[in-house]
C-alpha cells in the first residue's frame, strides 16, 4: 500500500542559536540560612560549594523571569519572536496544572501563535526541552524553537531542613534552537531510574489541600486526607547521601555515553556544562571523565546555588558572557535529578 501523506521537510541538522539569562536581583548569602538551622558557612560550602543563591522577589515570577531570558536568547540568536514557531518550558515550580505556563510566556515575547507546552523533568528539564526542540526544527514542525528552563525553587524551601535548606535558587535561563547545515546538537543519552523517585521528592502533594469532597462523595473530609492546620507547606526533600552517590557513579557513564555516540573524546572537548547541583559531584565527574585541565567547567552553583531546570542554561550564559567559554566551542551538557532522570549531549555552543 503506498502512503499518500507527504514527508517532513525539516533541517538537516539543529544547533543552539542564542542563550539568555536572568537572576533574580535579591542576593542570599549562607549567612542569612544560618539564621533558621543549625549549621556553619564552611560546613555549607564544604559540603556544596555554595556561597550565595538568588531568591525571586513577588514580582520575579516564573513568567516574568522566563520572558527576561527569552527575550535575551531571542535577541542573540538574531530572529524576531515572530519567527518563533514552539515554545517549551522546563519547569518544577509553577504551581497551576493547567493552562501551560508556555502559553502565557509565548504571549509575552511576542510568538504569536506557536505550540506551547511545560515539562516536568526536573534537573534534567533542560536537556529533555532540548532533544524535543532538535525533533521538532528536524522534522519540520517548527524552524525555531524557544527552551526555558525556569524555577522559583525558593517556594519549594524548607528553610528548616539541614539537609536542603542551603541548596535551592532561583532563576531563569533559555536558548533559541534552530536550523543548521552541520550537526551541532549531539544524540540524547537519557532515561530514568524510577526505583529510586523516593530519594528526591515534594514532600506532599497538592492534593492534600483540598478541603471540598469528592463529587458524590461524603460531605466531611475524606479519610485520606489531612485536615490543613496539619500540613506543612510543600517542599523539596531528598536523600542526600543515596542522591550523590548516584550522581557521582551513574552520570560519570551518562555522560561518557554521551561523548563517545557524539564522537567526541575527552580531548576534543572545550567545555562542560554539567546540572550546578553540588560542587563535589561535578568535581567528581570532572575526575571519573579524565577530563582534560584545558576543558572548561561550569561552577555556576558556588554564587547562584541549585536552580534545577534553569541550571545548565545559566551556567551556560555566564561561560559566554565573562568569557570562559567562545562562540563555537564543543560542549558537554548534562541534567540528572527527580524521577530520577537523567540527559546528556555534546552541543556547539552559539
Amino acid at each position: 500500500m503506498t502512503t499518500k501523506i507527504r514527508p517532513s521537510k525539516g533541517s538537516p541538522y539543529a544547533r543552539i542559536l542564542g542563550v539568555g539569562g536572568y537572576r533574580p536581583t535579591q542576593v542570599v548569602p549562607n549567612e542569612e540560612i544560618l539564621k533558621y538551622i543549625d549549621s556553619s558557612d564552611e560546613w555549607i560550602r564544604s559540603r556544596s560549594g555554595i556561597a550565595t543563591r538568588h531568591w525571586a522577589g513577588p514580582e520575579e515570577t516564573v513568567s516574568a523571569m522566563s520572558v527576561e531570558a527569552a527575550g535575551k536568547a531571542i535577541a542573540a540568536a538574531g530572529i524576531s519572536p515572530e519567527q518563533v514557531g514552539a515554545v517549551i518550558v522546563a519547569t518544577v515550580s509553577h504551581f497551576q496544572q493547567t493552562p501551560a505556563i508556555a502559553t502565557e510566556i509565548a504571549h509575552r515575547i511576542g510568538a504569536g501563535k506557536p505550540a506551547a507546552f511545560d515539562i516536568s523533568a526536573g534537573c534534567a528539564g533542560f536537556g529533555y526541552g532540548l532533544t524535543l526542540a532538535k525533533g521538532l526544527v528536524v522534522e519540520g514542525s517548527a524552524e525555531y524553537v524557544v527552551v526555558i528552563g525556569v524555577e522559583r525553587l525558593s517556594d519549594l524551601t524548607d528553610l528548616e531542613d539541614r539537609a536542603t535548606a542551603f541548596l535551592f535558587g532561583d532563576g531563569a535561563g533559555a536558548v533559541v534552537v534552530g536550523p543548521s547545515q552541520e550537526p551541532a546538537i549531539g544524540p540524547t543519552v537519557w532515561g530514568s531510574e524510577g526505583d529510586k523517585s523516593h530519594t528526591i521528592k515534594q514532600t506532599v502533594g497538592w492534593d492534600a489541600y483540598r478541603r471540598t469532597p469528592v463529587p458524590g462523595g461524603d460531605a466531611e473530609l475524606p479519610a485520606t486526607r489531612t485536615p490543613l492546620d496539619e500540613i506543612r507547606y510543600p517542599a523539596i526533600t531528598q536523600e542526600g547521601q543515596a542522591v550523590f552517590r548516584w550522581a557521582v557513579f551513574e552520570m560519570a557513564k551518562v555522560a561518557q555515553q554521551a561523548l563517545d555516540d557524539a564522537g567526541v573524546s575527552p580531548e576534543d572537548l572545550d567545555v562542560f556544562i554539567p546540572h550546578q547541583a553540588n560542587m563535589r559531584i561535578i568535581d567528581s565527574m570532572v575526575k571519573t571523565l579524565k577530563l582534560p585541565e584545558s576543558v572548561t567547567v561550569a561552577r555556576d552553583v558556588e554564587t547562584t546555588g541549585n536552580t534545577s531546570a534553569a541550571s545548565i542554561p545559566l551556567a551556560m550564559e555566564r561561560l559566554l558572557a565573562t568569557g570562559a567559554a567562545k562562540s563555537g566551542d564543543t560542549a558537554l551538557v548534562i541534567g540528572f535529578g527527580a524521577g530520577l532522570v537523567y540527559a546528556a549531549t555534546v552541543v556547539t555552543l552559539p
